[in-house]
């Protein structure tokens, strides 16, 4: 039976929905109707994403035909039709989500009529029993289930269920929610204990199954998640040419000591995993995905946040393989791992979740997207070597081509993550308890929500960040009873960062969280000022690719040179730097550093019995500007990592 959809609060609740609404935990995350971001560096990007980044990925999804595969189905026609790869339909229910949660921030007329539109095709092409797929199951395709490894028939269901939750969630009075509904229940009636005991390749459908559950109450999608999670690891999909580790197929989830294998689905299916054991009381569950974040981010991740280290598998590779030039650090990775952090703080309430968040969000999640909304990097190098072509703009691109940012690619899940992500992203920034507010990320917003025994609160946020870093609080809606207002202070703040509270009271603060307790009056300011100055960081020696090579930051961002501020004809293979020389800020977030421009003999051998040394260098201040920006004044040659001047 369909369940009811107005059993639980999640569902058309009053906080204009939010992607994930667990029923437990350390803290209560935000709606849209709760959390509105008004500016700056993220109100930017939100409002590119709305005016841009949508249609576009909409008018590509018709152009390569992903769409008209749902009329196909209908037609009769898909079996010689059908165009795109197995899993194209996800991506148009990955947009639709996107959709969803714009129309409930802003209200967006285009978005709103672009669902009602698409949720119509899809409906029609939904089986009696609830099976929805344009690749598998008519005329001239595959059986339903008859490739579990690759067909990705759950995971599709995965994001229409999280599409369908969110639109549920916003009051969106659309079709499409009772299409995900069916296919919920034709998966839980297909892969229940006595049906099907496989489970899909690409791991999604776990957690938008809890979610699933917590929008309706009907514990029967909760059940089946539990089933995906823990069937996976004992060896029943085929094994690859990668492995079963390709698959998180080689060892139970609660058994393994990193994040491994393909790193999408490695971390979807960590973000399931919470999302089950949070919902279940099982601590274990969720201890054994905390360990194995400790050891990732120790061992496995890039100085961007980025994660995924290997182009045949896009993969994490073993503990400190992490090459710059060979960095895939796919654009998803980055979108699963902001996912996976959020869980794990809203369980925990530790800010170490927020930080990793905060680095992956500015050096990864912004740097896919070009200026304009309309070009993306599917993977995110931290070296780039060779000046690549200017991609064509009318015609897809293969997904590991980085040198500049192409406007579609055989692949696209990227670009629809990135506008879901946009478009939700003040939820990610604020959560509360029954006894205050807790600010994870900065940006301009105003933020009003109901604590304990109905306490209305809020405040405006007001800051420059990430280009400075004051940060002030101002309250807007205050209660009698004493409340807190707690911020994070950043891993990377460990001295000068500083806390004023409405009397005018400064006291230093270091990581982790400050707070202030306090009946607060409309209008009492509590600001947290962050030390901005750049600095080198130093790889861990164990990362060969790295050695002799020191990293620049200035806040949460992640500094890189780049060719286009180098002399014609110079290379950034050519930069030396001096670490032991202070960096200087250059205004508009670029940083100067004292090095030198090094000129090489090529050789007939590139080995020799001493050590070799540049042939000459040219004392030169070399600029670094942030890595989320490399690439937007055209084709160039990057480097994060700079090898230090002799």
């Amino acid at each position: 039976m369909p369940a009811d959809l107005t059993a639980d609060a999640g569902a058309r609740d009053d906080t204009g929905g939010r992607p994930v609404a667990p029923s437990t935990g350390r803290l209560r995350p935000l709606g849209l109707r709760e959390v509105r971001i008004t500016g700056g560096f993220w109100g930017h990007r939100q409002s590119v994403n709305a005016a841009a980044t949508l249609e576009h990925n909409l008018s590509w999804e018709r152009r390569v035909g992903w769409i008209d595969n749902f009329a196909a189905v209908v037609e009769g026609r898909v079996g010689r039709d059908r165009r795109g790869r197995e899993f194209s339909d996800s991506d148009v229910y990955k947009l639709i989500e996107g959709m969803a949660w714009e129309v409930a921030r802003t209200g967006d007329t285009f978005a709103a009529a672009s669902i009602a539109e698409l949720s119509k095709v899809i409906e029609r092409a939904q089986e009696p029993d609830g099976y929805l797929n344009t690749a598998f199951g008519h005329p001239g395709q595959g059986d339903r289930y008859s490739d579990l490894e690759w067909g990705h028939e759950l995971y599709c269901y995965g994001h229409l269920i999280q599409a369908g939750v969110a639109l549920l969630r916003t009051g969106f009075d659309s079709p499409l929610v009772e299409v995900a509904v069916r296919a919920a229940d034709h998966v839980c009636d297909t892969f229940g204990p006595d049906g099907n005991q496989g489970f899909c390749g690409h791991p999604v459908i776990e957690m938008a199954l809890v979610e699933l559950y917590r929008a309706t109450g009907e514990r029967r999608y909760l059940h089946q998640a539990k089933l995906f999670v823990d069937r996976r690891g004992h060896g029943t999909l085929a094994d690859i040419e990668f492995g079963r580790a390709y698959f998180q197929d080689d060892v139970p989830i609660r058994d393994a000591d990193a994040f491994h294998g393909h790193a999408v689905r490695a971390l979807y299916l960590a973000s399931g995993a919470v999302d089950v054991a949070v919902e279940t009381g099982d601590d274990e569950l969720l201890a054994a995905i905390e360990r194995q974040w400790e050891a990732t981010v120790a061992r496995r991740t890039y100085v961007t946040g980025g994660m995924g280290s290997r182009h045949m598998d896009e993969a994490f590779g073993e503990d400190f393989f992490l090459p710059p030039d060979r960095a895939y650090s796919e654009t998803c990775a980055a979108v699963a791992s902001v996912q996976l952090s959020w869980r794990l703080l809203l369980a925990t309430g530790d800010v170490r979740y927020a930080d990793l968040t905060e680095r992956t969000l500015y050096n990864v999640v912004a740097t896919s997207p070009a200026d304009d909304g309309r070009s993306f990097f599917y993977v995110n190098t931290l070296h780039r070597r060779h000046v690549g072509p200017l991609p064509a703009t009318d015609r897809h691109h293969p997904r590991a081509e980085s040198s500049v940012r192409a406007p579609w690619f055989d692949v696209s899940c990227c670009p629809n993550n990135l506008a879901r992500t946009f478009a939700s992203l003040s939820t990610y920034l604020v959560t509360a308890d029954d006894d205050g507010l807790q600010v994870h990320q900065y940006a301009d917003a105003e933020v009003s929500t109901r604590l304990g025994e109905g306490r209305r609160v809020g405040f405006e946020m007001r800051t420059g960040y990430p280009d400075d870093g004051a940060v002030v609080l101002r309250v807007t809606e205050t209660s009698p009873a004493p409340w807190t207002l707690s911020v994070r202070v950043p891993a990377w703040a460990a001295d000068g960062a500083a806390l004023i509270e409405p009397d005018g009271t400064r006291r230093p603060v270091g990581p982790g969280v400050a707070s202030v307790t306090a009946a607060f009056a409309i209008g009492d300011e509590v600001r947290l000022e962050l030390p901005l100055e750049p600095h080198w960081v130093r790889p861990d020696p164990r990362i060969d690719a790295l050695r002799g090579t020191v990293a620049a930051e200035r806040g949460p961002l992640v500094l890189c040179a780049e060719s286009a501020d180098l002399p014609a004809g110079r290379d950034v293979d050519a930069v030396r730097v001096d670490p032991a020389a202070p960096l200087s800020p250059d205004g508009d977030g670029s940083v100067l550093a004292v090095g030198a421009l090094a000129s090489v003999d090529d050789g007939s051998w590139p080995y020799a019995a001493d050590a070799g040394t540049d042939a000459a260098t040219t004392p030169a201040r070399i600029r670094l500007v942030p890595y989320h920006s490399w690439a937007a004044r055209g084709p160039s040659t990057m480097r994060v990592w700079l090898p230090v001047q002799e």
